[in-house]
């Protein structure tokens, strides 16, 4: 019982240190006037009013869900097809393919924007400035999370035994991967494509190095208004906040929902 209570306690402690912050920016966003008291002294909704009307921002919202739809498309892809062919045949090279994925741990992403910049800037294939480089920086930038999630839930389902069991049955290669693995795999997908997306909507030094001035995404309008109005800024922060909350939830509810008919069909079977 006394164990009990120190773990609540624990969690309390833990969920006021992240809330409290959240609130006061919250208050800071509907704050009228707001000087030597605890609380404000009145409330308006008149940031919230200004941001939601503003095209610019509908825009950069837009933009950023676009980029960072684009980038766990194509890493789900490839990193799920990549990281089963190695896990499966070719495990000698799992080290290797796990040291490149890590590379972008070592790179500050100063150094990765210039880079990119002065390959991309001239021939044969010039990408600066267009929303491709992003996509391709930020399909890199996620390459860690992508690979250790899909990695790990690999493991977790025993991908092998699973495989083993399809070609038994008849399957070929890709029927087995298909219809048997990837079925599997949609939770640890899920989970690594909601930690990535996370990493992704609030990213800004590539975004603002290789397209700020031609595709303004939400974090560098953030940033443009941040010095015109701190009501506005904290109003941004908190419908960022939100948005990224609610798309988290519905993922999860997805990956919930999902893991759940995976388990009434093996009662079934």
């Amino acid at each position: 019982m006394k164990k009990k209570w120190v773990h609540i306690i624990i969690i309390s402690v833990v969920f006021l240190y992240l809330f409290l912050p959240l609130a006061a920016t919250f208050l800071y966003s509907i704050a009228k006037e707001w000087h030597n008291t605890i609380l404000p002294v009145s409330y308006t909704f008149s940031a919230y009013e200004n941001l939601y009307t503003d095209p610019r921002f509908l825009q950069a919202v837009g933009r950023t869900l676009l980029i960072s739809g684009i980038t766990l498309v194509l890493s789900v892809v490839t990193m799920a097809t990549a990281t089963f062919v190695v896990f499966m045949y070719l495990p000698k090279m799992e080290r290797v393919l796990q040291a490149l994925v890590m590379i972008p741990f070592a790179v500050p992403g100063v150094v990765a924007a210039v880079g990119l910049i002065k390959v991309y800037s001239s021939g044969p294939i010039i990408l600066s400035g267009t929303i491709w480089i992003l996509i391709g920086a930020y399909y890199v930038l996620v390459l860690p999370y992508m690979y250790q999630g899909i990695r790990n839930n690999l493991r977790t389902i025993d991908a092998k035994r699973l495989m083993e069991a399809a070609e038994v049955l008849g399957a070929s290669k890709i029927k087995g991967f298909a219809f048997v693995i990837m079925p599997n795999m949609v939770t640890g997908i899920l989970l690594s494509a909601l930690l990535s997306f996370s990493i992704l909507i609030g990213e800004f030094v590539l975004a603002n190095f290789l397209i700020g001035g031609y595709y303004e995404t939400i974090q560098v309008y953030l940033m443009r208004r941040l010095n015109e109005n701190g009501h506005l800024a904290s109003s941004i922060v908190i419908t960022y906040f939100l948005t990224v909350a609610a798309i988290s939830w519905m993922m999860l509810r997805l990956g919930r929902r999902f893991g759940k008919t995976e388990e009434i069909k093996e009662k079934i079977s």
